[in-house]
């Protein structure tokens, strides 16, 4: 780092990195992650040296940034309650996040030193019950940086993922056809007939709701996708914005929603796949 930056304020750094991140083009959901977690190592740091307005020097310390990722680890930085209470430990993919994100922000002020990341834990995943708590909480809490359709959308595709075992990418193709909520509530995926939860019908049932409003906005007939852009896409070469509903959404477009829902409600990002539900669990499962 130059030396005229060393008495640079953190917080000015930290903007600057946000900036030079959306300047790339990075999703909307990392730019919010990667400024949360060095907003929590800030006020960690500034807490621990009983001030504020402390230079990139300071924060860069490698003995408070070793002190922040103890406390992280432990739960005491959580700022929202957790599914196993506020003094539950941290899980291991948000501490990941924490530690890919200092790098990023070190090597962005050129710095050396890196901390050592971790793998993510792929093999996380949540219990029946929690799945089911989870799900509640995401489909009765109010969105902050997503409209209400998107988040109705999001917890749609998380509840199939639960109930039918199967991952986002196969998920995101299915038609409306393939759903069958009325009598033995069900969906196709190909050859198998997947039978869907109470919850996830009702589920189900209030996405199709504000499909249904998305789709009355177009001129023509419904193109079928079960998954739809809920807002218009970016104008490309001097045409007007796509408007929402004409095309399949994406399957970035689903991750993306995914996590940055479950983040606000959990408090940590999570994956789809810890929304599976183990086949003997799930409705009409037999057992193991």
């Amino acid at each position: 780092m130059p030396s005229g930056e060393t008495r640079r304020p953190a917080r000015d750094a930290i903007d600057a990195f946000v900036r030079h991140l959306s300047g790339r083009q990075l999703a909307d959901a990392t730019l919010r992650i990667r400024r949360h977690v060095l907003d929590e190592y800030l006020q960690h740091a500034e807490q621990a040296a009983g001030a504020t307005g402390i230079s990139v020097v300071e924060l860069m310390d490698p003995a408070r940034a070793a002190a922040w990722l103890a406390d992280a680890s432990a739960g005491k930085t959580r700022t929202r309650n957790s599914l196993y209470g506020p003094a539950a430990a941290a899980y291991s993919n948000s501490m990941r996040v924490r530690v890919d994100s200092y790098n990023a922000f070190a090597e962005f002020l050129g710095r050396p030193g890196r901390l050592d990341s971790q793998a993510p834990a792929s093999g996380f995943s949540l219990t029946p019950a929690d799945t089911e708590r989870l799900l509640h909480d995401l489909s009765v809490r109010r969105p902050v940086h997503a409209n209400a359709a998107t988040a109705l959308r999001t917890v749609a595709v998380a509840a199939l993922v639960a109930d039918t075992g199967r991952g986002v990418p196969e998920l995101a193709r299915l038609r409306l056809g393939a759903l069958h909520l009325d009598g033995v509530a069900r969906v196709e995926l190909g050859d198998e007939s997947c039978p869907l939860g109470a919850a996830t019908v009702q589920i189900l049932n209030r996405w199709l709701l504000a499909r249904a409003e998305i789709i009355a906005e177009l001129e023509g007939s419904d193109p079928g996708h079960l998954w739809i852009p809920t807002k218009p896409g970016r104008p490309r070469g001097g045409n007007p914005p796509v408007k929402p509903g004409l095309t399949r959404a994406a399957v970035r477009t689903l991750h993306a929603a995914h996590r940055s829902l479950v983040s606000q409600v959990l408090g940590t990002p999570l994956r789809p796949g810890a929304f599976r539900v183990p086949a003997q669990s799930r409705p009409g499962g037999g057992a193991a």
